[in-house]
């Protein structure tokens, strides 16, 4: 396990002991919300959206047709609309792509 995804265990596991409901954060034309099963990135389309999530740096790469290619600690994903794939030991589900914005899923798989 990396150092990056056990440190990302330790505080969602801290939030849920502590009773914490959810929080969120907003990066580079993205933000989140987080919650004990996962965080939720709403990225916009057409600018560098990138965000810090569960102590990982992730952004949106880019998004042709329904493949949606995102950058997670520097390893390039590509995952189709509706779809999981996984990167840093995250499970990455895209969730909507709309002109304006990209909404993808980022779970640890506890």
């Amino acid at each position: 396990m990396s150092v990056r995804r056990l440190i990302a265990v330790i505080a969602l596991a801290a939030a849920a002991s502590l009773g914490v409901s959810a929080c969120t954060a907003t990066g580079s034309g993205a933000t989140s919300r987080c919650e004990v099963s996962g965080c939720t990135v709403t990225f916009d389309r057409g600018v560098n959206a990138q965000i810090s999530v569960l102590g990982v740096d992730t952004e949106l790469t880019s998004v042709e047709g329904n493949l949606v290619t995102l950058t997670v600690a520097g390893q390039q994903v590509t995952v189709p609309v509706g779809q999981t794939g996984s990167a840093e030991g995250l499970d990455l589900t895209v969730q909507e792509v709309t002109q304006d914005k990209v909404v993808v899923q980022l779970a640890t798989g506890l």
